[in-house]
């Protein structure tokens, strides 16, 4: 039996359909759907079938499934065993994924408790869009994902949600900005110039639902998806900005901005999602157990 036959329908079988497994691994339906019938013909049975626009899993397919579960476990646990030393120390391989609308201070914050263990950590990042990060952890290219969002239940992927931590808003404005308006906030920011997050986002309708129920009606600037340049936009004076609250000192000293006022109300949370419910990768663990302990308190 070719192995990388079998990493194939394992992967096809867990994006659940031949297309966007093919996405996920870069290469054509074609080439991914002949690959997969050499390992049924190998095999001398049928694994995967039809279902609408994407594939189930006939009773050969879920048995070939299960030993493929475990035979890739083991190569990963293979791996982080004997496949990464350095000057004689083991090196201990993280690949995580950070989601793209997770702030960059925060995703550090999460991650500097892994790099503390006693095992030297090779860690990995990538950052992306976050159904694409939980498809690549479905075939464990990942071990852990960071989000700003828990994963649905609706979401075909089997993992578990781990809640890291919360914070509150605040809101910013340049020096010159902020002297322009009038009132205490959160009264300014009636007619004030704002740059405010893309429509796609939670927190976006989080702030249209404060706004309303505080009877504020701000000069929209700009919307933006990335959190990077819409403080930009802010640092630069074209309108006031919100950025959790934990990064305020960081936020102040980037963009030469002040603090306008704060609003609990509108809350981020972050999470921690893994396919173990349990979790075990030491990284993982140290993460966790950072978060629960003192993550938003300094």
């Amino acid at each position: 039996m070719n192995y990388k036959h079998l990493y194939y329908f394992w992967a096809a079988a867990k994006a659940g359909g031949i297309v966007r497994a093919g996405e996920q691994l870069h290469i054509t339906p074609q080439t991914l759907s002949t690959q997969i019938k050499l390992l049924e013909d190998a095999l001398g049975c049928h694994l995967l079938r039809k279902s609408g626009r994407g594939v189930e899993l006939t009773p050969e397919g879920s048995t070939a499934l299960s030993y493929a579960d475990q035979i890739f476990a083991l190569g990963v646990e293979l791996e982080a065993a004997v496949g990464n030393k350095t000057a004689g120390r083991r090196s201990l391989t993280f690949r995580v994924g950070i989601a793209d609308a997770v702030p960059k201070a925060i995703a550090y914050r999460l991650l500097e408790p892994s790099l503390a263990l006693p095992e030297q950590v090779r860690l990995i990042c990538h950052e992306g869009n976050f159904r694409d990060l939980l498809a690549q952890m479905s075939v464990q290219r990942l071990d852990l994902v960071i989000a700003n969002e828990p994963m649905g239940k609706q979401t075909s992927v089997k993992a578990f949600n781990h809640t890291l931590g919360t914070t509150g808003m605040s809101f910013f404005a340049t020096p010159a900005l902020r002297h322009s308006l009038t009132g205490e906030f959160p009264e300014c920011l009636d007619g004030a110039p704002m740059v405010i997050q893309g429509a796609s986002s939670a927190m976006r309708q989080r702030l249209d639902l404060w706004l309303a129920e505080h009877h504020l009606r701000p000069h929209l600037i700009g919307e933006f998806d990335d959190a990077a340049l819409l403080k930009a936009f802010g640092g630069e004076g074209r309108g006031v900005f919100m950025s959790p609250t934990v990064l305020e000192d960081e936020t102040c000293t980037q963009y030469g901005v002040e603090v306008l006022g704060r609003a609990s109300e509108l809350v981020e949370e972050f999470f921690g999602i893994s396919v173990e419910r349990r979790v075990r990768h030491p990284c993982v663990v140290a993460i966790t157990h950072a978060a629960r302990v003192q993550f938003l308190k300094n």
